[in-house]
């Protein structure tokens, strides 16, 4: 015959603030999720129409508008770490849409081209090529973006967030 158990108390847990939001936090965290679908959506769309993802497709952009573009000017131009840009440079010439040459004073500086193939994917990609969150801040004024800029230093204080991802293209989180 077994001993009966002593029944269990239910474990109560409570609530920190992270689980329950103020009403104020909960309408931001809102704004967010409104900010990053939108994003989303776009590199989605990006990806089905163009058949590449949105950091490619704004290489690529960048490397049609300036012919010759090294990989040192292409990061400069997307404000990411030279060695993604790098990536991106050779994930577009493998697949055919840039092609890479050596330029004629510094052979080890290298000069990024459009293919045909690089034309076409960018005549049928849906902008801005850059992405709609770049393009959406830009539109904004001086005054709003500094607000903006410092509000989200705060955030990112409070999340001691790695100031490493800041050069990591949205397209590729």
């Amino acid at each position: 015959m077994q001993a009966k158990k002593p029944a269990q108390k239910p474990i109560v847990v409570q609530a920190t603030t992270a689980e329950q939001p103020t009403e104020s936090a909960a309408r931001v965290l809102r704004r967010f999720r409104i900010v990053f679908n939108a994003v989303k959506t776009h590199f989605q769309q990006v990806e089905k129409k163009a058949g590449i993802g949105g950091a490619q497709l704004w290489a690529l952009s960048l490397i049609g508008r300036q012919p010759d573009i090294g990989v040192g000017g292409l990061a400069k131009a997307m404000d990411i770490h030279q060695t993604t840009a790098s990536n991106l440079a050779k994930a577009l010439i493998t697949i055919g849409l840039v092609v890479a040459a050596r330029g004629a004073p510094d052979r080890r500086a290298v000069q990024l081209r459009l293919t045909a193939a690089g034309a076409r994917v960018l005549r049928k990609a849906p902008g801005p090529f850059a992405g709609v969150l770049p393009q959406a801040l830009d539109s904004l004024d001086p005054a709003t973006l500094e607000r903006l800029d410092q509000d989200l230093g705060a955030l990112i204080a409070l999340l001691q967030a790695d100031d490493h991802a800041a050069q990591i293209p949205l397209a590729q989180m």
